[in-house]
């Protein structure tokens, strides 16, 4: 059986650019991609918050940022139309950002 060392071997030839560049390269093939909702679901979400909203529900939120998938629950803190975002404690959600709702 062969024991490479991997990388390991090679570092001490490369320069620090190419070492950072390489970390870049390996974190950015970690990022998740953001599924894309039809029209549908979208408006099933509104509605679950809207329903959360109106009679001071906990909902649980599956939204997408920083390249990740997070969850957060808790109540509706504000609304914002204009700007099309809400906040749930001190996170602020973006709508286009929401995947999925489940009201509690």
């Amino acid at each position: 059986m062969i024991h490479d060392r991997g990388t390991i071997k090679w570092t001490s030839l490369m320069m620090p650019e190419h070492m950072q560049i390489l970390q870049e390269i390996d974190t950015k093939q970690n990022y998740k991609k953001k599924p894309k909702l039809d029209e549908q679901e979208k408006e099933e979400i509104n509605n679950k918050i809207q329903l959360a909203v109106h009679n001071n529900l906990t909902i649980k939120v599956k939204y997408y940022a920083k390249h990740d998938f997070h969850i957060i629950i808790g109540k509706v803190v504000k609304i914002d139309v204009l700007d099309k975002y809400f906040q749930i404690q001190d996170i602020i959600i973006n709508f286009k950002n929401v995947l999925d709702v489940q009201v509690d």
